[in-house]
């Protein structure tokens, strides 16, 4: 990692704005590097960018390679003289400050699909040549991926557990048979692919040009209905059904009473150490094309793991399992040569952990937030930090600053004017300035912060899955004295 002081933005990019319902790599991903690079920002942090499913989560996704379509700026297609301007109109709304799921998925397949009919009809040869390159390139995940998402279209969107058990199970025959008679669907899913991916790569590029470095997000696990799952069943601990027979999750904690159930199926870490880790090397190799840094969410789970029994109402009734972590970083340290890693190193964090962590000179996460409340030496507070961790006022996981501050009790309300020397103005600014000021190498705001908004801008709430990932900031938004606020900032405390 490199040890200069930077800060940076937390922001997805469905939050940007923009005319067709959701944020997109079009104009305003552009416009926002420009701010942040004119705000003295040398990074901008993302969340997953793979496909979502049921929840709209991008930590619950079809593929641990594939990128979301939704993010396509449908412009691009105009652009290119695959479809005309009147043809996207129907995609166009009010940006209400919230993403309408609904009407975004219902209003992208059938611009989508004229858009690739009229690529094999029509597009130039460097463009098929591209195209070609890119499939090739991509074949061992994208193969799998652009027959999984045709066969889910055509059994109506069902999880891949719920197929026939012949395609189930991928039997050959069923397989040559779905391969044949779903060819221009298969198709379809790959052209979506190359085009979201070009899209994006010419997003970081520009970013990088801007020296603007992007820190993407992988969760740990993916997700029981996604590819991988259905293509590579031996990673994972899967009985004889394809049923799991454990799932992710974790424990009781600050954000869950009764823990978080997410239901992703756990790894066969055997499996995974016998193949000297083959899938993680090629899941980072990458990820680090498409960003500069990666942040592995729920980086515990390398140290050890909550395995919950499959079918379990809750995670309470879990327990701990090691993982093999240290040989899955000396494999990718092998293989990488460096690991640009960010380590989400929240919640019940035990020894083991940091030891990981700390073998492998990777920097954790600080949560401004968490310092306010009645415990001592609380090591969330500035003055315990090290340099080598990322600072943040909060993630997409908590409220924000001024929802949170809204509902400290008196007691923490005090606590925090007392260390801040703030008398309850400005309470945003002065959480900004003192992840700023702290010593850690990296410090990230999220956009909502830097604006002051409330609880209606928060970005999720664990263990609800409905309503989340939603926020949107409006053209405008953004003023010069966010700019200006930030640049200062930047340049007083060496970032």
């Amino acid at each position: 990692m490199n040890k200069r002081r930077q800060s940076g933005i937390l922001l997805h990019p469905t939050s940007l704005p923009g005319e067709f319902g959701i944020g997109n790599f079009g104009p305003e991903a552009f416009k926002f590097i420009d701010f942040l690079a004119e705000a003295g920002q040398s990074l901008w942090q993302i969340l997953p960018l793979g496909p979502t499913g049921p929840g709209d989560s991008p930590y619950q996704s079809f593929s641990a390679f594939a990128l979301n379509p939704v993010l396509i700026d449908l412009n691009h297609f105009v652009f290119k003289g695959l479809i005309h301007s009147e043809v996207i109109h129907e995609a166009k709304c009010v940006n209400t400050g919230m993403v309408d799921y609904a009407f975004v998925n219902s209003k992208r397949d059938r611009i989508f699909r004229l858009a690739y009919e009229s690529f094999l009809e029509s597009a130039p040869d460097q463009d098929r040549k591209a195209f070609d390159s890119f499939c090739l390139r991509h074949r061992l995940w994208l193969d799998d991926y652009a027959l999984f998402m045709a066969i889910k279209d055509y059994f109506g969107g069902i999880a891949w557990h719920q197929w026939p058990l012949p395609i189930r199970k991928r039997e050959a025959k069923a397989m040559r048979g779905f391969s044949k008679m779903l060819k221009w669907e298969t198709g379809y899913h790959r052209f979506l692919q190359f085009v979201v991916n070009c899209q994006w790569l010419y997003v970081k590029s520009y970013a990088n040009d801007k020296k603007v470095s992007i820190i993407g997000d992988i969760p740990l696990y993916v997700s029981f209905d996604s590819s991988d799952a259905w293509a590579r069943p031996e990673m994972f601990m899967l009985d004889k059904k394809l049923r799991p027979v454990m799932v992710a999750g974790v424990p009781p904690d600050f954000f869950s009473e009764t823990g978080q159930l997410w239901g992703n199926p756990v790894y066969d870490w055997d499996y995974q150490k016998r193949t000297g880790f083959k899938w993680w090397i090629q899941r980072m190799e990458y990820n680090l094309e498409l960003a500069n840094i990666i942040r592995i969410d729920h980086f515990r789970g390398l140290a050890a793991y909550w395995a919950v029994p499959f079918g379990a109402e809750n995670a309470i009734e879990g327990e701990w399992l090691p993982a093999p972590g240290d040989a899955l970083f000396t494999a990718l340290t092998k293989k990488t040569g460096s690991l640009p890693i960010i380590a989400e190193d929240l919640g019940v964090i035990t020894p083991d952990v940091d030891e990981l962590r700390d073998k492998f000179g990777l920097p954790g996460m600080k949560i401004l937030q968490f310092g306010f409340d009645k415990t001592e030496s609380n090591p969330y507070l500035p003055h315990f930090y090290t340099s080598n961790s990322v600072v943040y006022t909060g993630t997409h996981d908590n409220d924000t600053v001024m929802g949170w501050y809204k509902l400290l009790d008196e007691e923490d309300k005090k606590k925090f004017h007392e260390y801040s020397g703030c008398s309850g103005c400005d309470v945003h600014w002065q959480m900004i300035r003192m992840s700023m000021a702290s010593v850690s190498d990296i410090a990230v705001i999220p956009l909502q912060d830097v604006f002051g908004l409330g609880s209606e801008a928060r970005m999720n709430i664990p263990g609800t899955p409905h309503s989340n990932w939603q926020w949107r900031f409006k053209k405008g938004d953004i003023k010069s004295e966010h700019k200006d606020r930030l640049k200062l900032m930047t340049v007083l405390y060496d970032r």
